[in-house]
């Protein structure tokens, strides 16, 4: 059963909203002011929030914007419920973030079809989609159905790379961005003194480069394939108004973009102060768990001894002497450009040393 939460000054209003959502086995927690209509938000954490907007202590607006301050409350639908028809009133109930409103006196239907609606689209958007092409044409298709996304370009080129191909450079202009539908992409960066550093490996599902568009639409890395691959590009007009102009779209698009952020700070926190063997060893568990859902357990991970001695931050022939030392201790097995983990525990235990 779905909870939704009334915050309604009005005392004949409140009961007989809540009789109707009752009827209609809805679970309904009811507020008579702002102030405690966000309190009750966040101790019971509703699926959806019905809320007028003059009301005493804390009107509508601000029971949105508090709301919206907290990660654990920020993603339920909140629908204003309005004798107010003014243009300029619900304008600014839908910048603040507002995902619909009814302006009162409404119809049973029309309040029962809005929270239907909203709660159905909600439930989609937490559900996700899965990270392949097919699930971002499936999330852009039910992005489009959006009414503030109707224009949302349908235009997403696909394009083949070559290994050792550039997608971008540093500085490139980032008209649009690129979705790994296949292959590898590393992205680095490059010293004064020519030193590459390596700032992320992508995997198909993985957006590459998306952080240069959101600050200001240049590239602030390189990008390079590190095997054959396709990506689809997004055209970054279509970010831009898939993070500004909807609350549940921005929402599930931002977990789509950052889900390996975490993963990447605790990787450079560990890149950075360890020895080079340590590193080689976190660098080839980061890679293998990385890496090989995509290719054949036996084959371990695929990869240049160039390209992991830029992930490691260390020179070539340094990293073939740790890697021919950890060969003899029997932690892994090489065979040309494929590395498995032979005894993962060690490995793991050497990194973490």
């Amino acid at each position: 059963m779905k909870t939704l939460l009334l915050i309604e000054d009005d005392a004949d209003v409140r009961d007989n909203t809540a009789e109707i959502l009752e009827l209609a086995h809805y679970r309904v927690l009811k507020a008579e002011n702002g102030k405690k209509g966000v309190d009750l938000a966040r101790k019971e954490l509703p699926d959806l929030v019905l809320c007028d907007i003059m009301m005493p202590e804390l009107d509508g607006y601000g029971v949105l914007h508090m709301l919206g301050r907290s990660p654990e409350t920020a993603e339920i639908p909140f629908i204003f419920l309005t004798a107010k028809a003014e243009r300029s009133d619900v304008r600014r109930g839908m910048d603040l973030g507002a995902d619909d409103y009814l302006t009162k006196p409404f119809e049973e239907s029309e309040l029962l079809n809005a929270i239907e609606g909203r709660l159905k689209r909600s439930d989609l958007f937490r559900k996700g989609f899965d990270r392949t092409l097919s699930g971002l044409n499936d999330f852009m298709e039910q992005a489009r159905g959006v009414a503030a996304l109707e224009d949302l370009s349908k235009d997403r080129k696909n394009r083949n790379i070559e290994r050792k191909g550039i997608l971008f450079h540093e500085g490139d202009e980032m008209r649009y961005v690129p979705f790994l539908v296949s292959g590898k992409v590393r992205t680095f960066k490059v010293n004064n003194d020519g030193k590459e550093f390596v700032t992320g490996l992508h995997i198909p599902g993985d957006f590459i480069g998306y952080l240069g568009t959101l600050e200001g639409g240049h590239a602030m890395e390189t990008a390079e394939a590190m095997e054959d691959s396709e990506v689809a590009m997004v055209p970054r007009d279509d970010l831009m108004r898939l993070l500004y102009r909807d609350r549940d779209v921005s929402m599930r698009f931002i977990r789509m973009l950052t889900h390996e952020m975490g993963e990447k700070q605790e990787r450079l926190l560990q890149l950075a102060y360890a020895s080079v063997r340590q590193r080689v060893a976190q660098a080839l568990v980061y890679l293998h768990d990385r890496f090989s859902a995509e290719q054949s357990e036996d084959l371990g991970v695929r990869i240049s001894r160039d390209d992991l001695a830029a992930i490691v931050g260390t020179a070539t022939e340094s990293l073939i002497r740790c890697l021919t030392d950890l060969k003899d201790e029997g932690l892994i097995t090489t065979q040309g450009r494929d590395i498995r983990i032979a005894d993962r525990r060690r490995l793991e235990r050497l990194g973490n040393a």
